[in-house]
């Protein structure tokens, strides 16, 4: 199949993940919170891992890595931390509402909302960047967004609810932000055909999920005081070994 088909496919099923935090609530009974403690590490391993084994290696194989990339990469960083600090900021202050509020959703859920369909655009965009380089790339990237975005929906989720949202309407809404996704995907492929354009995307995930994997998955984990520390380890390492044997599937 034609790469873009790939890309488009894969950018539809990463925005249905959105509907994985109902299944996780049931989950969560059954196995509790330990299992998402091993999916986090998983997800951080294979973020790294697809930085450090496919992206990155793209970069400096193709001649594309300078200067001014590190920068990008650099800058990227900077930027995801001013999306989380000044748009997901509600993530901590929500636990000053009241009762009342609970009747009708609260603007901290419109904040939510926001910031979500930013970062799915922003993954919709590195998605159909790295399929325009290889189909390889592409689904390697595209198993590290759905690794990541399974927590991250989760959370959303939850902040939805506790911001008055009934669970039907949660999940409706975690999906529409979701297809922002192929947007990105869409806006990649149409424009992503330069060779600057398509340094700076790949220059994206990379600041990315840097960021998401030692910003938000680690701390996660060392949070996590439940849990055995030797297996999250191992599903760490886990994550990292998928991405190099997609590489050798290459």
């Amino acid at each position: 199949m034609n790469p873009s088909v790939y890309a488009i496919l894969s950018v539809i099923v990463v925005s249905l993940i959105s509907v994985v935090a109902v299944v996780s609530l049931r989950l969560s009974k059954v196995f509790g919170n330990k299992t998402l403690a091993y999916l986090i590490s998983f997800s951080a391993g294979a973020l790294l891992g697809d930085v450090f084994i496919h992206l990155f290696p793209e970069l400096v194989e193709s001649g594309r890595f300078n200067f001014k990339i590190s920068l990008i990469i650099l800058f990227s960083i900077i930027g995801f931390f001013f999306l989380e600090r000044y748009i997901h900021w509600h993530h901590h202050h929500g636990e000053s509402m009241d009762e009342q509020e609970h009747a009708h959703p609260h603007p901290v859920a419109i904040l939510n909302l926001l910031g979500d369909a930013v970062h799915n655009l922003i993954d919709g965009l590195i998605i159909g960047g790295a399929y325009l380089i290889s189909i390889e790339l592409g689904i390697a990237t595209t198993l590290a967004v759905i690794l990541h975005e399974i927590p991250q929906e989760i959370g959303d989720f939850g902040v939805l609810i506790y911001a008055g949202f009934k669970p039907i309407r949660a999940v409706i809404f975690n999906l529409l932000t979701g297809l922002t996704a192929v947007l990105g995907t869409i806006f990649a492929l149409v424009y992503g055909g330069s060779e600057i354009v398509l340094s700076v995307l790949i220059a994206l995930g990379i600041g990315s999920f840097i960021y998401i994997a030692i910003a938000d998955l680690i701390p996660e984990i060392h949070k996590e005081r439940t849990g055995n520390a030797f297996m999250q380890l191992v599903a760490f390492c886990f994550g990292i070994v998928i991405m190099f044997l997609l590489l050798l599937l290459g």
